[in-house]
């Protein structure tokens, strides 16, 4: 693969349109990020993309565009399903509108499978053909990778990680479950179980603050309850974990790894690694990028999605 060739990977959210332009080696020639349309309806949200990729692209080098959405889309890349933090994103045929307005082939995906296809090309995955990436953070996503390829079911859904159920009479989740992991471990159930932040919480447990070290190891076992279900389904070589409270991963690791061990079979998780990400917020980009070259016309769209 020629890494001449220009491609842009573009990460949706709700109050920030993050963009970056790369080759399809990997290296990254500029980022900017420009402030979501509020309230973020589609054709305001698309427009704010549209004018950002030129300037981010005055030229037109790049030659493909991947976007990562926050929600589901369909099994070919083509229809954001829905956007839970973007109002009345339903059904938008986000690519082909993108494409009318750029003349570049484009194809989106849910961002968390973006960061695990970005944490597989060139982050904390890169070494492994089978593993997970679960996204800690104001929701709990998740990635599968099996076999080097973004595993997304037969429409597209497939990978909601956190939305596994842990507790039939917990907390309400958006989804319409009760008690998932989403519900045990995201920013929003921290802070209803602490009132504090995660990043407060992080800096207590740095200074040895014993109520911040109990919630970090029980929310630890929280986690690794979580990822017991996952292990048996799918003995990942690996399980990746990103997301804003991933920051604190050395306080709750150690429990979620203990809870593991006592709870899943030496057969089901012989040479597991549980490992931190290590792209941060630009595993959005980065993956959407990686989207976009599997589009690029030189290519040809691979409905596998081989990393």
């Amino acid at each position: 693969m020629n890494g001449s060739i220009q491609v842009l990977g573009i990460d949706l959210g709700g109050t920030a349109i993050k963009l970056g332009r790369f080759t399809t080696d990997g290296h990254c020639l500029k980022t900017i990020t420009v402030p979501t349309p509020q309230p973020a309806f589609p054709e305001p949200v698309l427009m704010a993309i549209v004018d950002a990729i030129a300037k981010l692209d005055p030229d037109r080098e790049a030659s493909a565009i991947g976007i990562g959405m926050p929600g589901p889309t369909d099994a070919t890349g083509r229809i954001a399903r829905i956007a839970i933090n973007l109002p009345n994103w339903i059904e938008v045929p986000i690519a082909d509108w993108i494409e009318a307005k750029t003349g570049r082939p484009t194809i989106a995906s849910n961002d968390a499978n973006c960061a695990g296809l970005g944490e597989a090309w060139l982050g904390a995955g890169r070494s492994f053909r089978n593993f997970i990436l679960l996204t800690l953070g104001t929701g709990v996503g998740g990635a599968i990778i099996l076999n080097g390829e973004l595993f997304i079911g037969h429409n597209g859904a497939a990978g909601e990680l956190g939305l596994i159920s842990l507790d039939r009479n917990g907390e309400p989740c958006n989804s319409g479950n009760r008690g998932s992991l989403e519900q045990h471990t995201s920013i929003q159930a921290i802070r209803r179980r602490t009132g504090k932040e995660p990043d407060e919480l992080g800096r207590l447990a740095r200074s040895s603050d014993p109520e911040a070290l109990e919630f970090w190891r029980s929310y630890g076992r929280d986690l690794g309850l979580g990822l017991t279900s996952l292990i048996y389904v799918l003995t990942p070589e690996a399980i990746v974990i990103g997301g804003g409270v991933s920051a604190s991963a050395e306080f709750f690791l150690p429990s979620a790894i203990a809870e593991i061990e006592q709870r899943v079979m030496p057969t089901s998780r012989e040479g597991l690694q549980i490992l931190t990400a290590e792209l941060g917020n630009r595993a959005g980009i980065v993956g959407a990028a990686k989207l976009a070259i599997k589009c690029h016309p030189s290519i040809g769209v691979d409905e596998n999605l081989d990393v």
